[in-house]
């Protein structure tokens, strides 16, 4: 059973995914992961795909233009927080611009807003662009994704299927739409225009599927569960790692977060860590096929490029 220590010593790993339940820590081990990354020599994006971005706090540097950003401190370290906002604007403006084809701005025309269709799930279909775009991007060696709470990301993994689906659909309206629309244009006395918009819905499925094949290869890919040792993070974690499951998603790793410490002199955190312990035999049963990484509570906020360090050390055992 492989480690954290192993994925991250493992240069053929290329991305890695950080998710789990609303508040356990997703974006700080990410940040984590990243900066080890770096230290091994590996040039690393990490890129936050939460709406809810809180990766700039973790550097504690402005990561929220929607540009890429070298981190302070790091010449092979950089980072993003994806503005899906501002992705699907473009998106909405290139398919208004005849981006699916002179057929469909045509039909768009006359049919109705058919040019206009949005992808399912626009926030969760911007991050998968930005998965798509960086399989075949060699500028990285590694790329990082701080993946938003469960349900989006559980919708971000569904994508691949659904686009697959959607493109398809897109697809077949414009072969039965083209003699129609050929037809139209010679009635109206237009010229045939040049239409490269098949083309590039057909690579754009090819891409889907090389992503689905490169998600599901664990020598590629690997998705990094984290969790808290509370009964509802726990029940979020069986559902996230079942959904995983299903896709052929590896994910051979757990974090488990903010452990409180022994602390005989105060009651409530006393409490608490027995609570947690409890809930830790449980999650040991459970989750016995996963690598199991325990993190104790800091006592402050993680943040900058020292807490992450520090959490690193951590998390491949060298504290």
């Amino acid at each position: 059973m492989s480690g954290l220590i192993d994925i991250i010593e493992n240069d053929g790993i290329k991305f890695i995914l950080s998710g789990g339940k609303g508040g356990v820590g997703k974006t700080s081990v990410a940040g984590a992961l990243a900066v080890l990354s770096a230290q091994r020599g590996l040039r690393t994006l990490v890129l936050s795909t939460d709406p809810a971005h809180s990766l700039s706090d973790s550097f504690d540097q402005d990561l929220s233009g929607g540009e890429i950003i070298p981190i302070k401190g790091f010449e092979n370290l950089w980072g993003m927080e994806i503005n899906t906002e501002k992705g699907m604007e473009e998106f909405q403006k290139n398919l208004g611009e005849g981006a699916a084809g002179p057929d469909m701005a045509m039909a768009s025309s006359l049919l109705g807003d058919v040019g206009g269709m949005s992808p399912p799930g626009s926030d969760e279909a911007m991050a998968f662009g930005k998965i798509l775009e960086f399989i075949e991007d060699s500028s990285y060696d590694r790329v990082i994704f701080d993946t938003a709470p469960t349900g989006h990301t559980l919708k971000l993994l569904e994508l691949p299927e659904l686009l697959d689906s959607w493109l398809g659909k897109i697809l077949t309206l414009r072969q039965r739409l083209g003699s129609m629309m050929s037809g139209l244009r010679s009635m109206m006395g237009g010229a045939e225009q040049e239409d490269n918009a098949w083309e590039m819905l057909q690579v754009t499925k090819e891409k889907i599927r090389a992503a689905r094949i490169e998600l599901s290869d664990s020598e590629v890919t690997q998705f990094v569960v984290v969790s808290i040792a509370e009964a509802m993070s726990v029940f979020e974690t069986q559902r996230l790692l079942g959904s995983l499951n299903s896709w052929n998603i590896p994910a051979t790793n757990l974090i488990i977060n903010q452990l409180i410490p022994a602390n005989p002199d105060c009651r409530f955190c006393s409490s608490r860590r027995n609570m947690q312990q409890t809930n830790l035999v449980d999650i040991r049963d459970l989750f016995n096929d996963l690598h199991i990484t325990e993190v104790p509570l800091f006592e402050t906020e993680i943040r900058g490029i020292e807490g992450l360090t520090e959490l690193g050390k951590i998390l491949i055992g060298e504290k």
